[in-house]
């Protein structure tokens, strides 16, 4: 790459009063801009539970291995996706992704059964939504960023919170007042919406632009395709999987996963129904944490940059099990102020624990963090899977959620314990080669 390149690649960053912005800031606009609106289905599954409960006379326990599935897959389909940007290039695995969510959630309109419920929702929108899952946002920020990782990571990682924000409230209404049909239908044009959009504008990596990445020293050459994107995936793994910091990073994102998709986002709606709150309003109260949550994971991402990511992650799993165990005693047929309490510290708490968790995937495991990240996602994803499983069995056998939310606030508190243990590691070689 001559200087020549390199120098018109800089004008082209150049605001128009002559400001020079680095072009990692536009790619990361774009990632930000397309993850909210891949967003939507991360809003409808705790909107599913009833309506298809009362449509088709479905138990909430088979609805809720539904969401398992899309949630197990939205993590197992993580490093198999983070491999395959690496030997596709992220424009190409993203589109991909982003349309078959957009098919996914379209087909829904004609299902008749549960097993097709488990198809659409479940395989296809769950593997379309593992490529898009945080490993994507952790590709980016490896190849854009050399300084402000912490940052952009929780900026990235606050875009599905920003677009559960935008999309919840409307999708929450469509249900309510015409069904849960044209949600569905809303969530596939909101995928589809997206595919243009980053096919033009995103680019894979600082190279195809000629420049370096930002804040490095040095021009960094395009790697070549890396072949075997699964292999590599698996070998990562095998790798990793030898390592202490390994699990304990795995065990602490399983009970995030639990803690988070799994319950709140999944079984908050249900849960506040019965005991009389309006869908909407219920829905409104997710969309706020959605507010406080974009708030948290950015702050998280700066303290990441500043504080060890360890005790971190200690302190915010602390005060989610806290709060976890109070939420039975304030849920309401209204909003009241210790519930709005709740929704505020629970929302700055939501997905603050993945900066952290990406950084020390990064000191741990160097040039392969991505791909770790996306092993300790799908652990994350699985924890969630389970707890939306476990969630509406407890339901339908106990005829009440408190349980679940007593057990998942201890385990929080095992979960901040984990973080102390993890042992620095200031310099980490790549477990796996090209």
């Amino acid at each position: 790459m001559t200087q020549t390149t390199e120098a018109a690649a800089v004008e082209e960053t150049r605001s128009p009063g002559g400001l020079r912005i680095h072009r990692a800031w536009f790619v990361a606009a774009v990632t930000f801009v397309t993850i909210i609106g891949a967003a939507a289905f991360r809003s409808l599954p705790g909107l599913l539970i009833d309506p298809l409960h009362e449509d088709f006379g479905w138990s909430r326990g088979t609805i809720g291995a539904a969401v398992s599935v899309n949630l197990a897959l939205y993590g197992l389909t993580a490093p198999f996706a983070a491999a395959l940007m690496d030997r596709f290039g992220i424009r190409r695995v993203v589109a991909v992704a982003l349309t078959v969510i957009a098919v996914g959630s379209g087909l829904t309109v004609w299902m008749t059964a549960a097993w097709q419920l488990m198809l659409c929702w479940g395989l296809l929108v769950g593997l379309g939504s593992g490529s898009m899952a945080l490993a994507f946002a952790a590709t980016v920020t490896n190849r854009w960023f050399t300084e402000r990782r912490g940052l952009v990571t929780g900026i990235l990682t606050a875009a599905s919170a920003s677009g559960q924000l935008i999309f919840l409230p409307v999708l929450s209404w469509m249900v309510e007042k015409h069904d849960w049909r044209p949600a569905a239908v809303t969530v596939a044009l909101a995928a589809l919406a997206v595919v243009p959009f980053v096919w033009l504008l995103l680019r894979d990596h600082p190279a195809d632009v000629g420049l370096k990445p930002y804040g490095a020293t040095e021009f960094v050459p395009k790697p070549e395709p890396v072949q075997g994107a699964a292999r590599r995936a698996v070998t990562v793994l095998f790798k990793a999987a030898r390592t202490g910091p390994f699990w304990l990073l795995a065990g602490t994102f399983a009970i995030c996963g639990a803690s988070t998709n799994g319950l709140v986002q999944t079984h908050f709606v249900p849960a506040a129904h019965d005991h009389g709150m309006p869908v909407t309003a219920a829905a409104s109260l997710l969309a706020v944490i959605g507010v406080f949550d974009v708030v948290g994971t950015v702050a998280s991402g700066w303290f990441t940059d500043r504080f060890e990511p360890r005790r971190l992650l200690a302190v915010y799993y602390a005060l989610r099990g806290i709060s976890l165990l109070f939420l039975p005693m304030l849920l309401a047929p209204s909003v009241h102020p210790p519930m709005l309490f709740f929704i505020v510290f629970y929302g700055l708490d939501w997905v603050a624990t993945v900066p952290p968790t990406v950084a020390l995937c990064r000191e741990q495991y160097g040039e392969d963090s991505a791909i770790v990240f996306g092993w300790v996602l799908a652990s994350h994803q699985v924890g969630a899977a389970l707890v939306a499983f476990l969630g509406g069995v407890a339901r339908d056998v106990f005829g009440t959620y408190d349980m679940i939310w007593y057990a998942s606030g201890a385990l929080c508190a095992a979960a901040a314990l984990m973080a102390l243990v993890i042992r620095r590691r200031p310099v980490a070689p790549a477990l796996a080669t090209a």
